[in-house]
């Protein structure tokens, strides 16, 4: 037998023994750290995009419910606008940057029990204005990362 004929049976073996491998993998495995992952790499650039309504939502909320004196009402609005603004633009690449740290351990744990604490945390408590929940691909973006999610 020719030398590279010994390596292609070799690395068919390994192969094999990685494919079986996979396949007895525990039932109860959940791929929540991956999904997490691909959520927020594929919705991170909506966030940013969402992030001037997003942000003059925030504000109109803020007034509606914090009772401030008349003055404040009258010159918070457009620094804080654009405070609101730079931030949540700024946690949405947050979001995207968790996304891609998350990616490689979310692979290699989508196989077992084991699941990765969350990088980025308002983007897994916090609501956006666009919310839809369904288990396997949760829709969440424009997320006002300015407000604690409790």
């Amino acid at each position: 037998m020719r030398r590279g004929q010994v390596r292609v049976r070799v690395l068919a073996w390994v192969g094999a023994c990685a494919v079986a491998g996979l396949l007895a993998a525990p039932m109860g495995a959940t791929p929540a750290t991956l999904k997490r992952s691909v959520e927020n790499l594929t919705q991170w650039p909506l966030d940013i995009a969402a992030a001037p309504v997003t942000s003059g939502v925030t504000i109109y909320r803020n007034m509606q419910n914090i009772g401030d004196s008349t003055a404040v009402r009258i010159a918070y609005p457009v620094p804080g606008y654009a405070w609101n603004l730079f931030v949540n633009m700024g946690a949405g690449v947050l979001r995207g940057v968790a996304g891609a740290l998350e990616l490689l351990p979310g692979i290699a744990l989508a196989f077992t029990d084991a699941e990765l604490t969350p990088i980025f945390d308002p983007a897994a408590k916090n609501t956006g204005l666009v919310n839809f929940e369904n288990g396997i691909y949760d829709v969440n973006f424009g997320i006002d990362y300015t407000t604690p999610g409790y």
